[in-house]
């Protein structure tokens, strides 16, 4: 993936951008060559080299600045450099809707092809094109894109070869004449964009081990933040399967307020504050008087993400259907509450902010912790979203039971005493009726949802929501059942009882994650460790995750790059690296 907070795209081993909406992360997919489409050809944008041999791809270390280089049988290649602009300017960042490309020749004389293939409607149609002496505009329905490049007009518009003997440079973006030669623009972005890229990184509170998987982390959840709004998509993709010819296909190109909470607290942990800032902005000015909240919302602020099949599309590998919107908005999903309390509770203990916390915030937040207390012993879908069956969940009981106790250790904070009792008791009762009915003395484990006895992987963040300690029977009982139960090999299920679409098939990487980080708690260190090392041996050759992972052979399932997953790999990594006293 690159991207800069405005646009992203996916590119493929071979430099194909298979995957880019425009004109933001939840728009018309212009290149949907990942998802099949099956009315035009095209959906892509390649630089295709005759008689390929071999690719061979990386980014440069600590940014979001992709290369790839393409060889042939005749020892001739090619560096393709992509990357979206961005970096500080005029007081505010540059980083508009464009994706820019360099091609260099570096031995022989390589040959290439030039394929740009936009389509709208998500597949359905072509855009009309029109042209001038340097520049190709596609007439994409509520964006014109514009293609600048000092690679002659009809080479491109044709889709002739040629023999690539100097570097040339192609702008894709606003339908916006280019104030200097296209060379230097390019030349000059892509310096400033890695410079950006690298001061980011550089004050990041990173661990010792395992540095730079942490670090290609924390730059995908940063992609994934749309910082017109500071709303954070759950992944940059719809419809990518869970598994092989599973119906199990959703749009994940939307706001979950639960998945953005764990990125924020994920790079809270980085020291990477700017992002929760950003972020709680765009909670409360969704956030009714009444403190009610969606499960997810669209990053434009939309309440309503209507969910519908599209048929231009016939999926990844053909793997339909394809849908467009999330009907999951709908739901009830009461830890909703509490994510939003947790990712705002830093705001009123870090004194590196210049804009904390303060009393009229807190009794914004009051107004979800009444939900909360009202919601915790009702039934909801759950954070895995069941469509077909209502429970009261343990984990959701738990975050509500999370937002009550923030909201008294931020009210102890301010100093408002009356109200850190009040939520102190409200807390303190919760806490005793979850602990009374989804713990199970006979089977030695906390269970899915009070008064069950079915167990899922979200009981393995009961110690780090700071409900039970660590070292608590109860929560070593409840990681070993897991263990039991949902592992098998080096990964988890979320759950095995059938749900609405059947019996899944697949790991979810973030409850791995999970199942690492609760075994190093429980003092299983060395154990975790070995298992962290695996489970990174099957990320993707740039160190990016989706969502799901096969037991079997490692494939990547779901959609991606997966927010989540990556969460996981960053928060285990922090708490089993060594210290960096150990190094210095």
């Amino acid at each position: 993936m690159v991207g800069n907070g405005s646009v992203a795209a996916l590119i493929d081993a071979r430099a194909r951008v298979v995957w880019g909406c425009v004109p933001a992360f939840d728009g018309d997919p212009t290149f949907c060559a990942l998802l099949s489409p099956n009315e035009h050809e095209g959906g892509d944008y390649a630089i295709e080299l005759d008689d390929f041999e071999s690719a061979e791809q990386h980014y440069l270390p600590n940014t979001a600045v992709l290369r790839t280089v393409l060889r042939d049988r005749h020892g001739g290649a090619v560096e393709i450099t992509d990357f979206a602009p961005r970096w500080h300017w005029h007081e505010r960042f540059y980083r508009p809707v464009m994706l820019l490309r360099r091609l260099c020749p570096l031995s022989g004389s390589p040959r290439i092809r030039i394929r740009l293939r936009p389509l709208a409607d998500y597949g359905a149609a072509v855009p009309e094109t029109t042209w001038g002496s340097n520049h190709i505009r596609y007439l994409v329905p509520g964006f014109t894109l514009r293609l600048t490049s000092d690679v002659p007009v009809r080479l491109v518009r044709d889709q002739l070869p040629f023999v690539l003997d100097r570097d040339l440079h192609l702008v894709l973006g606003p339908d916006e004449t280019l104030t200097q030669p296209v060379a230097t623009f390019v030349r000059h972005a892509e310096e400033r964009t890695i410079a950006y890229w690298r001061e980011w990184v550089r004050y990041l509170s990173i661990p010792l081990d395992w540095q730079d998987a942490v670090i290609r982390s924390a730059i995908t959840l940063k992609l994934c933040q749309y910082e017109e709004t500071g709303a954070i998509v759950a992944a940059m993709t719809t419809s990518i399967p869970e598994a092989a010819y599973t119906v199990r296909n959703w749009d994940y190109r939307y706001c979950w307020l639960r998945d953005s909470t764990f990125v924020v607290r994920a790079l809270n942990r980085l020291g990477a504050t700017r992002t929760m800032e950003d972020y709680l902005r765009y909670v409360f000015n969704l956030a009714s008087s009444d403190g009610l909240l969606q499960p997810l919302y669209g990053i434009g602020f939309e309440t309503q993400l209507s969910e519908e099949e599209v048929a231009s599309l016939a999926g990844y590998r053909g793997m339909g259907p394809v849908r467009r919107g999330n009907l999951a908005w709908v739901q009830k999903q009461h830890d909703v509450y509490g994510s939003v309390v947790l990712a705002s509770t830093q705001l009123f203990f870090d004194q590196r902010l210049v804009h904390r916390g303060d009393v009229a915030m807190f009794e914004r937040l009051e107004t979800l912790g009444e939900q909360a207390a009202a919601a915790y012993d009702q039934p909801d879908a759950g954070l895995w979203e069941f469509r077909g069956r209502a429970e009261v969940h343990t984990y959701s009981s738990v975050m509500c039971w999370a937002a009550c106790d923030r909201l008294a250790k931020i009210a102890a904070q301010l100093g408002l005493d009356d109200r850190a009792k009040h939520w102190r008791q409200r807390a303190d009762r919760m806490h005793t009726h979850i602990c009374d009915h989804a713990y199970d003395a006979e089977l030695g484990h906390f269970v899915e949802s009070l008064d069950g006895n079915r167990l899922d992987a979200s009981l393995l963040l009961l110690a780090d929501l700071g409900f039970i300690k660590a070292e608590d029977p109860r929560f070593i009982g409840t990681v070993e059942a897991i263990g039991r139960e949902l592992k098998l090999g080096d990964a988890l299920f979320r759950y095995v009882a059938p749900d609405d679409f059947g019996t899944p098939e697949t790991s979810f990487t973030i409850c791995t994650f999970w199942y690492i980080d609760a075994l190093a708690a429980i003092g299983r260190c060395d154990e975790a460790r070995e298992m962290f090392e695996r489970i990174l041996g099957r990320r993707n050759p740039l160190g990016l995750l989706s969502e799901d992972l096969a037991f079997e052979d490692g494939e990547h399932w779901g959609n991606f790059p997966q927010t989540y997953s990556h969460v996981g790999l960053i928060n285990a990594a922090m708490r089993l690296s060594r210290p960096w006293q150990e190094a210095t």
